[in-house]
């Protein structure tokens, strides 16, 4: 599994991206995902991008960030040329995106019909790049159950499409995710990796408390001691594609978090089905 860290996980910290590298680096990461915040923060400095990540021995696993779907054609398409460009600078295929910002049963037949029409663009204006476009599983967006993602999927019917497959909330949504990541594997390229301390505690990862330097983390709990049990779903990961996956962390405690969990993987990986890191073989198509 080639892991990488969350730079939104930095989000309220005074860190640089120099230390968040060196931190990567040292406790055997082989990337990051960068925010598109921090990614369009970093522009104005030609010393940063994948030739000075690479001396670290990292790369960008993904770029994320959130494409106004609802905004008009012009403004979408600058902020879709912007990602673009930074994902080119960081040398990036893959770039996340939400799909909409209402849930599949509390959108209109025409509404979904936008979404998906804009969702085609982008993935036409990508594909010519070489770029892919995956929309995260997640809740009050158009692939919040995995049904509705494979609606989706063929609805935009273009291989750039792909998913970031959020374990969390395909499990939140209701779907077994071994069960739901078999339906969708052929076209999920980036895992997101979370967990919870009970079922009642999911809204912690709402948006606007998420984003919030004075949000509530109660609920926010190390891989391994949440509600959901990761030691079956990776000792069950299918082992012959290495998947690329993201430690999302928003709690505190960041760097000891997720250096704990990142040797918990370590250790079911070296006892289980789970595939070993190795670097510059990616999952990216």
């Amino acid at each position: 599994m080639n892991l990488a860290i969350c730079t939104i996980s930095f989000r309220h910290h005074l860190i640089s991206i120099e230390e968040v590298a060196r931190w990567a680096q040292a406790h055997r990461f082989q990337g990051i995902e960068l925010w598109g915040a921090h990614a369009r923060s970093l522009a104005g400095d030609e010393k940063y991008g994948a030739e000075w990540l690479a001396e670290y021995g990292l790369a960008v696993l993904m770029l994320s960030d959130y494409l106004p779907l609802d905004a008009p054609l012009d403004e979408l398409w600058a902020k879709l040329e912007q990602l673009s460009a930074l994902a080119r600078r960081w040398e990036t295929r893959k770039l996340r995106t939400f799909a909409g910002r209402l849930g599949s049963a509390e959108t209109s037949a025409a509404a979904r019909a936008r979404v998906v029409e804009r969702l085609r663009g982008a993935c036409q204006r990508l594909a010519d790049r070489g770029q892919l476009l995956l929309v995260e599983t997640h809740p009050s967006t158009l692939a919040d159950t995995a049904e509705s993602t494979l609606q989706l999927l063929a609805e935009v019917d273009h291989p750039a499409l792909r998913v970031n497959f959020d374990v969390l909330h395909v499990w939140e949504a209701g779907d077994d995710p071994l069960g739901a990541l078999a339906r969708l594997r052929p076209h999920v390229s980036h895992l997101h990796l979370k967990n919870v301390s009970r079922r009642e505690r999911l809204d912690v990862f709402a948006p606007a408390n998420v984003y919030s330097a004075a949000g509530s983390r109660v609920g926010m709990v190390p891989l391994f001691e949440g509600v959901f049990d990761y030691q079956s779903f990776l000792a069950d990961l299918p082992g012959d594609s290495l998947w690329d996956a993201s430690l999302e962390w928003f709690g505190d405690d960041v760097k000891g978090t997720l250096s704990r969990d990142r040797r918990a993987i370590e250790l079911l990986a070296g006892g289980a089905g789970v595939a070993q890191p190795v670097r510059g073989q990616r999952l990216t198509a």
